[in-house]
Formats: C-alpha cells, structure tokens, sequence
C-alpha cells in the first residue's frame, strides 16, 4: 500500500537500520472505546506493508479508551513508545511502553499515565536537553484548562516515572492563529470559550534555535504552528509565530528527514475515517520552519 492510504491519525514515523516505521491512532476508535495501535513497515517510503498490531489490550491491561499519538523512540538500546490512554476511572494521561524492537510486542513500561493522575492531558512527546536529560512535554485537557497550557515535566533516567511537577510553557489562548475550540463549550459544558493544545514536537533548527510544532483549531479549522524558546531550552518564555504554518484542516503533525530534505508528516482530513498520512515538503530557513511544497 502507499502511505496516502493508511487511515490513522498523528502518524510518527521512525527510522532505524534503513527501514521506516509509521505509528497511528487507530481512526476508527478515537473518540471511543479502543485496544490498542499498530504499525507499517517500508524499505523505500513508497511501499508499505499492512498494519501489525505492536500492542493490543487483552483485557488485563489498565486503559480501555484513547490510544492516541504513539510516538517511539529508539533511546539506549531499547524503543520506547509514548501513548495517551485512559480507562473510566482514569483521566487520559501519557503512558511509556517498552519493547526489544519496532514492532514490538511493547509492554507497559511506566506505572500508569507519567502526568499528574488527576490531571487529564495528552500527546506527550520525548524530549532530551543539552545535558542529556530526558523530558515529557504534552498538553493539558480544555475540559480541566480552557487555556489549553502546554507543560513539561523530567523524566527519571530509565524513563518510568516524572520528577518533580509539571513547568508551565504556554497556552493555545492568546496565540494570534488560534481560534476558540466552536464546540467546547456544547460538548464539554464550558462557560467560556475553550481552546485546545496538541501534538508537541521538536526540531532544533540550523540556526539552533529551539523549535516546537503544535496544533490547535484556526481559520481553517485544525490548524499546526511553530513557538520559539527564547534560550532555546524548554524553560525559556515562549512565544508563537503570527501565523499558522498549516490552517488546512490538518494537523497533529511531526518533522521528518529523508535523502536531506525536511517533511512535515500529519494526518489530513481531519474528518474521522477519513485521515490519512500526509507529508509536506518544509524548508528550514535558519530560525523557523516554513512551507515548500507538496511532496507526496
């Protein structure tokens, strides 16, 4: 199959040893009851192999619903997968599993969701600093901060559990491209308009400068844009660029390299059932990220 027809959304794709891997959430169970994510397979990245399931809940496991972004990463010689899950009594939160390869079979890693147990977030994505300290970033729910914050909290050395509380970076309200969530307010009883953060992901640009792409509702609904640190670590004020990068309807996306060019990897539509994995050809221009063109 070509990567234009696998149905996921927030693909992630990883490379090791020549071959490329592309993560997903499973479209037809994101808004409801879920068991788990998969992943494909090509030597070339223009044929991919069907879906292989690298975790699926046999009933034993905690989470019953969300499986969102599973983002892996090879770190120390294991792949470690960071994945939103939530079950009824737990509030959605990112878990880490483990595995030997990357198609797994991955096993739970983390004690349960790394982010505060009462706080419900999601999309956590891996961060490590200059002095080789690993992170989480990920964002905090609309139904508990209509702000939509995105935080950070530092991961203990073998990745199973956060240090320390959450660090506060920004909120989706007060971006200038972002627009107010239209149905917060319907779908999750808010009386106040709401936004919402997702999908963080970094790229240190060739100027060095730290970058973060993340998604959120704009002009042309789900939307993805770029913030710079202004000391270029996570603890640095951060401020948002004017405009989208991406206000088509897309979103959830990452940065990809191949063959020396850059690619923006996401999922458009942003219409369940209907997603598929889209890359754009970005250009690094030394302090940000802007569009090229259209490459697949």
């Amino acid at each position: 199959m070509k990567i234009g027809e696998i149905n996921v959304r927030d693909p992630f794709i990883l490379k090791h040893e020549n071959k490329y891997y592309p993560y997903g959430t499973r479209s037809q169970t994101t808004c409801g009851l879920a068991s788990g994510f998969d992943v494909y397979i090509s030597d070339d990245m223009e044929n991919w192999s069907e879906p292989i399931a690298v975790f699926e809940n046999d009933g034993s496991f905690w989470a019953d619903r969300c499986y969102w972004p599973p983002e892996c990463y090879y770190h120390k010689g294991k792949f470690y997968i960071f994945i939103t899950l939530a079950s009824e009594k737990q509030p959605s939160g990112t878990a880490i599993m483990i595995a030997d390869n990357p198609t797994g079979p991955f096993k739970p890693w983390s004690d349960g969701p790394i982010n505060p147990h009462n706080w419900e977030c999601l999309d956590g994505t891996f961060y490590i600093d200059k002095k080789d300290v690993p992170y989480i970033v990920f964002s905090r729910s609309l139904k508990q901060e209509p702000k939509a914050g995105m935080y950070y909290m530092r991961l203990s050395e073998d990745l199973k559990f956060a240090i320390g509380e959450p660090k506060f970076m920004f909120f989706a309200a007060g971006t200038p491209w972002a627009k107010p969530f239209p149905y917060a307010k319907d779908e999750f009883g808010l009386k106040e308009d709401g936004y919402f953060s997702d999908g963080p992901y970094f790229h240190h640009s060739k100027s060095s400068k730290l970058l973060l792409l993340w998604s959120s509702w704009g002009e042309g609904e789900y939307s993805m844009g770029i913030a710079h640190s202004d000391n270029n670590e996570l603890d640095g004020v951060w401020t948002q660029e004017k405009e989208a990068l991406y206000g088509d309807n897309g979103g959830h996306g990452m940065f990809f390299e191949e063959n020396e060019e850059l690619f923006m990897v996401f999922h458009y539509p942003n219409t369940k059932n209907h997603e598929r994995v889209k890359m754009q050809k970005v250009e690094d221009i030394g302090d940000t990220i802007v569009l090229y063109q259209l490459a697949i």
